[in-house]
């Protein structure tokens, strides 16, 4: 099991409860095993962070990114981000909210691709 700052439970739990419409298409189609036959969870609290989808058994984090992404500023702290999760030995895929709508089966691929080669 990975550690987290117990603090991020609460908020996690409220992320769950508001998905964005990307988040919801992406989670009907990876939830139940549906890829790879592995579970993913979503919105969980890893390390410092609240990671958007989580697949244990293939140390794979999903993001799913907003316009606001597109910013300097968050694109630095992305950088960040990501760099201290595949310091946990975590690979990080980013997707656009935009791409997830409306290539939803590209993205699945990519995904179904990168657990295959993880686990």
């Amino acid at each position: 099991m990975e550690h987290y700052r117990k603090i991020l439970k609460e908020p996690a739990r409220s992320l769950r409860t508001s998905m964005t419409d990307a988040e919801q298409v992406l989670w009907h189609r990876v939830r139940r095993k549906q890829v790879q036959n592995v579970q993913f969870y979503r919105q969980k609290p890893l390390h410092s962070f609240i990671v958007d989808f989580y697949c244990p058994a293939a140390k794979l984090v999903v993001e799913l990114d907003g316009s606001q992404h597109l910013e300097t500023g968050h694109q630095a702290e992305d950088q960040a981000r990501d760099a201290a999760l595949a310091g946990l030995g975590l690979q990080v895929l980013r997707f656009d909210n935009r791409q997830v709508l409306l290539e939803t089966d590209v993205v699945l691929a990519a995904i179904d691709e990168t657990v295959k080669g993880r686990v």
